[in-house]
């Protein structure tokens, strides 16, 4: 009697140890993701997990505004969001380190446009004005180092304007004149005038001055306590991230039909010939780290105000245990 008394709490132990990893494993696999997202490019690359959102375990939501993520990530009503890669870096600070950056999801998609074919490199900006949107945000912090590293920091002239629609209809209206434009705004322009054309691409600008690090637009955040309690949670997130990526860049008809019926982009042939410049990526571990360290480190030096008034630690660049 004994012996089986023995064998029976030995039982109970062996079945409370696996019911306990059972119901772990089946927590992850069941637990609800609440994905947030910014309406423009950085939620082009999840585009198929959006459209097949009612046969898996996400719910999205789209914004227009970065602060709005922002709330639903301190308040714990996001798990995780999609956000412009400085914004990232103000929400580590702001939460005293409680998210993560799990993936890069957009490299640069800024382009410069004009009916001036002569421009063919940095140098052939000097003596011009430039006409861009957000004055002490990241596009002017990319704008001015890329100038200050070409040695054009005092040689041009750079005018804001408070929408790209005012940049479009600024270039249209002058096009030897010179615009800093985001994608989608860039084939926007390009399809109300031929004579306009991209004449620089502010990635391979940033590319080659091999300076480490990429030009990273958006990058992808999870609440800390979310991996914590819910780690195969992300990984299936980041498996089926990279699959949404791929399809994005690979079958871009379907995808821009998909990008439409979300309302990112109006019309399904707009988004089909802006989603190949909207440089769609996932890129995690430690080439996600080098890259965006120093894309950060570089508006830091600018603007500490920017990235939040600090680097991020390491503690910011998950990786996968």
């Amino acid at each position: 009697m004994r012996n089986l008394i023995k064998k029976g709490i030995a039982l109970a132990v062996i079945l409370m140890v696996f019911t306990g990893c059972t119901g772990k494993a089946a927590a992850d696999d069941n637990v609800n993701i609440r994905v947030g997202s910014l309406k423009g490019p950085t939620s082009i690359g999840i585009i198929n997990m959006i459209h097949d959102g009612e046969n898996s375990n996400y719910s999205f939501t789209m914004e227009t505004q970065p602060d709005v993520l922002l709330a639903g990530m301190v308040s714990g009503d996001l798990d995780i969001a999609l956000v412009p890669a400085n914004v990232a870096s103000v929400l580590y600070n702001k939460t005293g380190g409680k998210v993560s950056v799990i993936d890069i999801n957009t490299l640069g998609v800024l382009y410069m446009v004009s009916g001036d074919g002569s421009i063919k490199g940095m140098s052939d900006l000097e003596g011009r004005t430039i006409y861009t949107t957000g004055a002490g945000t990241t596009p002017e912090y990319v704008l001015r180092y890329l100038l200050k590293e070409n040695g054009l920091e005092d040689k041009v002239n750079i005018e804001f304007k408070s929408e790209a629609t005012e940049v479009v209809s600024t270039i249209l209206q002058d096009t030897s004149s010179v615009g800093l434009l985001p994608q989608p705004f860039v084939i926007a322009a390009l399809s109300q005038n031929d004579s306009l054309s991209i004449v620089l691409d502010t990635t391979k600008e940033w590319d080659a001055l091999e300076n480490g690090s990429k030009l990273v637009t958006g990058v992808t955040v999870a609440r800390n306590e979310f991996i914590e309690e819910h780690p195969q949670a992300v990984a299936s997130f980041l498996k089926d991230h990279a699959s949404s990526a791929d399809f994005v860049n690979s079958d871009t008809k379907t995808a821009a039909e998909y990008v439409a019926e979300a309302g990112i982009i109006e019309k399904a042939p707009v988004a089909e010939k802006a989603i190949p410049f909207c440089n769609i990526v996932c890129i995690e571990g430690s080439d996600m780290k080098s890259a965006l360290s120093g894309y950060l480190s570089v508006l830091y030096e600018q603007d500490p105000k920017s990235v939040g008034g600090a680097l991020p630690g390491d503690d910011f660049y998950y990786s996968a245990k």
